[in-house]
């Protein structure tokens, strides 16, 4: 018997698993995926948003800026990755009107960094950009981070305090039997006091599953282009157009490691699964983007993705105990749920006592997990040539050239609490496979070192067919760009 079992390993079910790691209780995680953060939190825009662009009104505009005030701690405790970078809303109008409502509105959610900046201003934060901006809202507490590593963090930590987490279960049914639950899935049955429904896309239907129909989950997929390590570095900050009624529209960005990011567009006609990518769609992106950073170079692509948003009915995040006693949905945790999910975490341990759960701190716990790589630059070719070359097992062999990961540090992130099944998941730890090449050159390699640990055979099979999604290749976009420019 289980005090709470979690349903959903993403960003939002693994803060909360931590957040109830600190008190003395017996908590399961159920997670139909091969790994966690395998729904949007592996697809996203990876931004630590300031809090301003979401009305007091709503929850999502209450807790975001409570959940950005932790991620330092959070960072310092658990070592995913994490830089504040500060942020950017641009107009190229003269009118500053639409800016200065969004900064009333960041001043009622209890934000303390906002101007409006000039042009002038502008260029000193972000020389690289077009010269026709006039204004920009500033947020200087935004940021960005690795939304996947952070989800794996959250999860090591919480297994590291106690914490059990049951993969590759899909919740089936649930049945409410007096004082306890019954969540029946396709591998075997588990019993809890309280049951957090935090299972992203498939709230709704499991909510439905213990009778509680008021709310349905719309798909929004939003599309990205990604470019290789390095591009981001001209990027000072977040950089935003504008928000419309479907976003906070496309945005130029950094990622943590380097990365040039823009997107997402916003598309609400899509399936719940469907992350394929789109030639018109990524070209548009491209385009936007361009009217803010000019110097995008599309020869630099490497991957296109698609993240798929769990946008509610209700347009509001959902975090309520139901009329089912001890049945709590968190769920419709779009944007901004990364930066809100410290703050959700709170709120959801908070409903838990108030329906009865008896907490008592732990004093075992222990908040710190060590990095399993850190962000560091890249050497020359010819320095570390000889290290690609060493034999499996030889200390200091690099086995990714693209990222320069070491085999240690493979050897480390499959020996953390959850079992390492796909490339896909190594990639998510060290980066192993995200370089230029996208695993040409390595994925072999990785698996070579899977199968030594483990001591059985790896099935790529699962790699394969995630990796080849309908995505839009780099030669397809450069030949529809040019078709374009020839139009």
């Amino acid at each position: 018997m289980y005090d709470v079992i979690i349903i959903g390993a993403g960003i939002i079910g693994t803060s909360i698993a931590r957040e109830l790691s600190r008190y003395n209780t017996k908590i399961l995680i159920l997670e139909k995926g091969i790994d966690v953060s395998m729904g949007a939190t592996k697809a996203n825009s990876a931004i630590v948003h300031g809090g301003y662009a979401e009305s007091n009104s709503t929850l999502r505009g209450r807790l975001c800026y409570k959940g950005r005030k932790q991620f330092k701690r959070l960072n310092e405790e658990l070592n995913f990755g994490f830089e504040e970078t500060g942020s950017l809303v641009i107009s190229t109008e003269d009118d500053k009107e639409q800016l200065e409502k969004l900064m009333e509105n960041g001043i009622k959610n209890g934000l303390d960094d906002l101007s409006i900046v000039g042009s002038e201003e502008i260029r000193e934060i972000e020389p690289e950009l077009i010269h026709d901006a006039k204004w920009a809202l500033y947020c200087k507490g935004a940021g960005i981070c690795s939304p996947y590593e952070m989800a794996i963090a959250m999860a090591e930590n919480a297994i590291k305090n106690g914490v059990k987490l049951e993969l590759e279960n899909e919740v089936i049914d649930i049945e409410k039997i007096e004082d306890r639950f019954k969540v029946t899935t396709d591998k075997g049955e588990y019993y809890g006091k309280y049951v957090v429904n935090a299972a992203g896309l498939y709230s709704d239907k499991i909510s439905k599953m213990v009778g509680v129909d008021n709310f349905e989950i719309l798909p929004r997929s939003g599309e990205y282009i990604l470019f290789t390590r390095g591009t981001g570095d001209p990027i000072n900050t977040v950089i935003f157009q504008l928000p419309t009624k479907l976003g906070k529209g496309v945005l130029v960005t950094s990622t943590y490691y380097g990365n040039l990011l823009i997107g997402p567009d916003a598309n609400d006609e899509t399936e719940r699964e469907d992350t394929s990518t789109h030639v018109e769609r990524i070209a548009k992106i491209y385009q936007q983007a361009k009217s803010l950073y000019d110097k995008i170079n599309p020869k630099q692509f490497i991957r296109s993705f698609t993240g798929i948003r769990a946008r509610s009915s209700t347009n509001d995040f959902i975090i309520e105990e139901t009329k089912v006693k001890g049945f709590i949905n968190v769920a419709g945790i779009q944007s901004p749920g990364l930066t809100s999910s410290p703050a959700i975490a709170e709120m959801v341990i908070g409903i838990l006592q108030d329906a009865g759960l008896k907490l008592e701190e732990n004093p075992n716990f222990d908040p710190y997990r060590k990095p399993i790589i850190t962000k560091k630059p890249l050497k020359p070719f010819n320095e570390i040539k000889d290290k690609i070359e060493l034999p499996l097992g030889s200390e200091g062999r690099i086995v990714c050239r693209c990222e320069q990961v070491l085999e240690e540090e493979i050897v480390d992130a499959l020996h953390r609490g959850i079992k390492v099944k796909t490339i896909d998941g190594v990639k998510r730890r060290t980066r192993a496979t995200m370089g230029w090449c996208q695993g040409d050159f390595c994925k072999p390699r990785v698996i070579e070192v899977m199968e030594r640990e483990y001591g059985e055979k790896i099935d790529p099979s699962y790699d394969i067919e995630h990796s080849g999604v309908n995505r839009v290749q780099k030669s397809e976009l450069l030949d529809y760009l040019n078709s374009l420019e020839e139009e």
